[in-house]
């Protein structure tokens, strides 16, 4: 997998191409550039020293996923974009094999995060763009969830507060174009999925808003579809 570090060195290869004239069969202890065919049928070439791939080189994943970029100790680590076959791709910091860093993901539907990241998921600070709806998320991430701060929608009006699910949730405030704002409450509902085989949560959403404000509850609930 592209998340894995294989060491060379306790690795089965079925054949290694050093750069050049070297008469070396294998990449133990050795400092150059060089090619290395594995027995699972993955591949790397690029910069080794003292055996290990360090420095710029491309691996070649069996499922189809390719990486070309930075390497420390056999490890992903500095700058590098993996393509991958089926989930998207990533370019930015890599640090022990993991996403890690600042760095940008586009995803099969084109959707995109911009932002930071540690030990392979989405924390701190962050941008995800809906492709399809031109909707925004802008704030804090933890684990891969949204857990404070805007959801822009494509007319200029946002919201902004607490999000569970990485949708809105508890108290927050509607910010509308006009200069009008609504504050209120964000109450979620988990609707029960007859489907064992479908992962996804069924959210139910209802706003109510506090005291006399520009809009009330009935047109924010009607707004846009999250």
């Amino acid at each position: 997998m592209a998340d894995e570090n294989p060491d060379d060195n306790n690795f089965e290869f079925i054949k290694f191409l050093p750069e050049g004239d070297q008469k070396t069969k294998s990449s133990r202890d050795y400092t150059g550039r060089g090619q290395a065919k594995y027995a699972n049928n993955e591949i790397y070439e690029g910069e080794y020293v003292d055996g290990k791939r360090n420095g710029k080189g491309k691996y070649n994943y069996a499922n189809g996923d390719l990486y070309f970029g930075d390497f420390i100790n056999n490890a992903k680590h500095g700058i590098g974009k993996l393509t991958y076959k089926e989930k998207g791709e990533y370019f930015g910091q890599w640090e022990n094999g993991k996403r890690h860093g600042e760095g940008i993901f586009t995803f099969p539907n084109k959707d995109q995060y911009s932002g930071w990241w540690a030990f392979g998921k989405k924390e701190g600070n962050g941008t995800y763009i809906y492709n399809d709806t031109g909707m925004r998320l802008v704030g804090q991430w933890k684990e891969n969830k949204f857990v404070s701060g805007r959801w822009v929608l494509p007319n200029g009006t946002y919201y902004e507060g607490e999000f569970d699910n990485n949708k809105p949730n508890k108290v927050g405030i509607w910010y509308f174009k006009n200069g009008n704002k609504v504050q209120g409450t964000y109450n979620q509902k988990i609707i029960p999925n007859d489907d064992p085989d479908d992962k996804k949560l069924n959210i139910e959403m209802k706003w109510a808003s506090n005291g006399y404000l520009y809009q009330n509850a009935d047109l924010v609930n009607a707004h846009e579809k999250f």
